[in-house]
C-alpha cells in the first residue's frame, strides 16, 4: 500500500461516526428551494443520494419533512447505477419521473435509468462540467424548477 494509505478504513470509520452526529452542521437548503418545493407540493417527490442513508433521512426530516429520502445502503449499488432511483420510485408509487441533480453522476444516473434529467447549476458542479457530461436541460435558479418540470412533463 502507498504510504499513508494503510489506515483508510480507520479514518473512514472516524469520519462516518462524526458525520452521523454532525451531518446537519453548515447544511441547509439552497436559497429558493423551500419556495419552489412549496409550489411543487402536489407532485410526488423523493430524494436519492449517495450520502449514507441515515444522513439523508435526518437531513430530509429537518429541511424537507414529508419527502421520501433514500441514501446509500448495503446491497443497493450507488449512483450512477439506477437501482436507488428505481427503489425510491417504487416506494413513492410512480412509474415515471424527472430526475433532478447537480452533478455528472446525476446525468449518468438519469441516462442509466432511461429518464429525463434536469440539471441545476447552483449545486455541486458548474454548467460547463454538466454540459460536458451530457446535460441538455439546465436551470440556474430554484425559481425555475416548476416551469422546467412542467415542460419536461409534457415530453413524458
Amino acid at each position: 500500500m502507498p504510504e499513508g494509505k494503510d489506515n483508510v478504513d480507520e479514518v473512514l470509520a472516524a469520519f462516518q461516526a462524526h458525520y452521523k452526529d454532525h451531518c446537519n452542521i453548515e447544511t441547509g437548503p439552497y436559497a429558493g428551494i423551500p419556495a419552489a418545493l412549496e409550489e411543487l407540493k402536489d407532485i410526488p417527490m423523493a430524494i436519492v443520494s449517495n450520502k449514507p442513508d441515515y444522513a439523508v433521512k435526518e437531513l430530509a426530516a429537518i429541511y424537507f419533512p414529508g419527502i421520501y429520502a433514500r441514501g446509500e445502503v448495503a446491497g443497493i449499488p450507488r449512483k450512477p447505477a439506477p437501482d436507488m432511483l428505481f427503489k425510491a420510485m417504487a416506494d413513492i408509487g410512480v412509474e415515471t419521473c424527472i430526475y433532478i441533480g447537480d452533478s455528472e453522476v446525476d446525468v449518468l444516473t438519469a441516462r442509466n435509468a432511461c429518464m429525463s434529467c434536469l440539471s441545476v447549476t447552483w449545486g455541486f458542479r458548474d454548467e460547463e462540467l454538466l454540459r460536458q457530461s451530457g446535460a441538455t436541460n439546465l436551470i440556474s435558479c430554484p425559481g425555475e424548477l416548476p416551469r422546467a418540470i412542467a415542460a419536461l412533463e409534457r415530453e413524458l
